[in-house]
Parts: structure tokens; C-alpha cells; sequence
């Protein structure tokens, strides 16, 4: 399935969605380059699970300039000849801001991040990976990332919330959400090629897709 019409697909979802394995999957089937979010290169990040009021500022700062120089290289990519799949969309950054910082660190984000989303590509297509709050928490502890251990339920359960009211306004491209708690993308080519379909039916505006359970 080439997925001809979709040149750059963006994928969200919280913490433990499976963004970055999708995004492999689906780079690997349309032949395309990836684009994966350097979250391991930020300095503060495991700091900031431990002590949230105090790193939050520096975390976040540090994701929005890091997403912002990674995606602004695809202004120097032809998009009518390169495919390409991103684990991450760059508004997002925005629903962890609101979540983590103070409102005084608030305005001084708000008036950095708006600058830079006029210069910031929107995807062909976006791919919302919904999930329950325990499906998330599940899927962090199987991987069993050290700075993701004090990662707790209620930070993920207020983190999937913004989530859910952040895409159930999301208009500015294309919009598919997948409800991920029934399905194994990752170990049932089935699910896989399922979602290939959905993907490939979609046309635009918003549309759902709640598969029934894993094969």
C-alpha cells in the first residue's frame, strides 16, 4: 500500500501511545525518511519526573527548540519528491506547557511557540493514537525507560485528557484517531494492515477508528 497522497504524516499520542513505533512501521512501508523526536537528548527531562516545579520551565524549552530546528530542515526538503513520517506534531508541545508550567512561564512560552508555528510545515496527515490512562501506563512500565520510572498515573491521566480536548478541536490538517487499547499494531501484522486501510480510506476532516479486539 503506497499511501501516495499522504507526503508527510505526523503521529501523536501520550506518553506510551506507540508514536515512534508506528512511525517506523509506517516510514518503512511507504519508503519514506523519519523523523523521531529527540527526547532522550534533553538534559533535564529525567530531573524534571522527579521534581516537576523545578525543571519544567527548562524541559519545556528545551523540547520546543529542539522540535523546532528538526522540523524546520523540511523546508529544505522538496515535499513533492520525499516522503515523510514524524512521531510527533509541533503544536503539541503546547498541551505539555499547559499541563507543566506556572502562567508567568506560560506567556513567556506562548509568545516564543507562536512564533515559530507560522514557520513550521503542517503534515498531509495526522494520526492521533488514543488510548485509556492504564492501556498508557501499561505500555511505559513494559518498556522500562529509567528516566520514565517516576512517571505517575494521575501526571498521565491529566497529560491523556489535554490530549483528547487538544484533537477534539484539532482543524488545521487531516485528522485520524485510532483507539489503540483492542490492538497490537506492533505484534499482529493484521492490526497493521488494518490500519494501513483506514489510513489509506481517509479523505479529510476528522475521522475514528475503534477496532475491535486483537486478533
Amino acid at each position: 500500500m503506497s499511501l501516495e497522497k499522504f507526503r508527510f504524516i505526523a503521529i501523536e499520542g501520550v506518553i506510551g501511545a506507540g508514536k515512534t513505533t508506528l512511525a517506523d512501521m509506517l516510514s518503512r512501508t511507504i519508503g519514506g525518511r523519519i523523523i523521531l523526536e529527540e527526547f532522550e537528548q534533553n538534559p533535564f527531562l529525567e530531573e524534571f519526573y522527579e521534581d516537576p516545579d523545578r525543571f519544567s520551565f527548562q524541559t519545556q524549552i528545551f523540547f520546543l527548540l529542539s522540535r523546532f530546528k528538526q522540523l524546520q530542515e523540511l523546508r529544505q526538503l522538496d515535499l513533492f519528491h520525499k516522503k515523510l513520517v514524524s512521531d510527533y506534531l509541533f503544536e503539541k508541545d503546547r498541551i505539555f506547557a499547559t499541563l507543566n508550567l506556572s502562567e508567568k512561564e506560560m506567556k513567556l512560552y506562548d509568545g516564543i511557540a507562536r512564533l515559530m508555528e507560522k514557520e513550521i510545515t503542517v503534515p498531509s496527515l495526522v494520526i492521533y493514537l488514543q488510548a485509556s490512562t492504564k492501556h498508557l501506563m501499561d505500555n511505559i512500565h513494559k518498556r522500562g525507560r529509567s528516566f520514565e520510572k517516576n512517571i505517575s498515573f494521575d501526571y498521565i491521566n491529566a497529560l491523556n485528557e489535554l490530549y483528547n480536548k487538544f484533537f477534539f478541536h484539532y482543524n488545521k490538517a487531516p485528522l485520524l484517531v485510532i483507539n489503540t487499547d483492542e490492538i497490537d499494531f506492533q505484534n499482529s501484522e493484521q492490526d497493521y494492515q488494518d490500519i494501513l486501510v483506514e489510513i489509506n480510506h481517509h479523505q479529510a476532516g476528522t475521522s475514528y477508528y475503534i477496532p475491535q479486539k486483537s486478533r
